[in-house]
């Protein structure tokens, strides 16, 4: 059953207006599919690489106001959890790979991001609207996706995170 504060989250988080789905997106309760993730501040990986772990991924673009106004609760999120509990990831869609670099500095945002240059990304996971937020299991599997931008380190949206993971998130 899930607690109120979960169902809130999702209330807030889970726009009630329905989206059209992005070609070939994979919806709640499916599974990523394997996808080359092209490094903006590393070495690339693929989705796999995550396994074993929950997942929280991110997709933002550098000009997105609401993208810029959730990173540093984001960047908070990782520095406490990011490859202990769970781990978090960024998506650019930016056009411009020099742009989201910049942003990534200027922001001084230290957990993993990946740009999506053909849109293959951006469609699997429903990016039709950014900033979209997707919790991931430790198998692959889309739990939520939340469209719009949160403070993702408050204690409420931290509770609701390991809800949704099934784990105990301290504070």
């Amino acid at each position: 059953m899930r607690s109120v504060l979960l169902v809130t989250f999702l209330t807030i988080a889970l726009c009630t207006t329905v989206f059209a789905g992005t070609p070939g997106e994979v919806e709640i309760g499916g599974y990523l599919r394997e996808a080359r993730l092209q490094g903006l501040s590393g070495k690339s990986k693929k989705f796999s690489d995550y396994h074993g772990k929950p997942l929280l991924i991110n997709v933002w673009a550098s000009w997105c106001g609401p993208c810029r106004q959730e990173m540093g609760s984001l960047q908070r999120l990782a520095h406490r959890y990011n490859g202990k509990e769970f781990n978090v990831i960024g998506i650019s869609t930016d056009d411009d790979r020099h742009a989201a670099i910049a942003f990534i500095k200027q922001s001084k945002v230290t957990f993993e991001n990946f740009i999506d240059s053909n849109v293959f990304l951006e469609n699997m996971l429903g990016a039709n609207t950014i900033p979209l937020t997707i919790l991931v299991d430790a198998q692959g599997k889309v739990l939520e996706k939340a469209r719009g931008a949160y403070e993702w380190d408050s204690p409420e949206i931290v509770d609701s995170i390991g809800e949704v993971f099934h784990i105990k998130l301290k504070h």
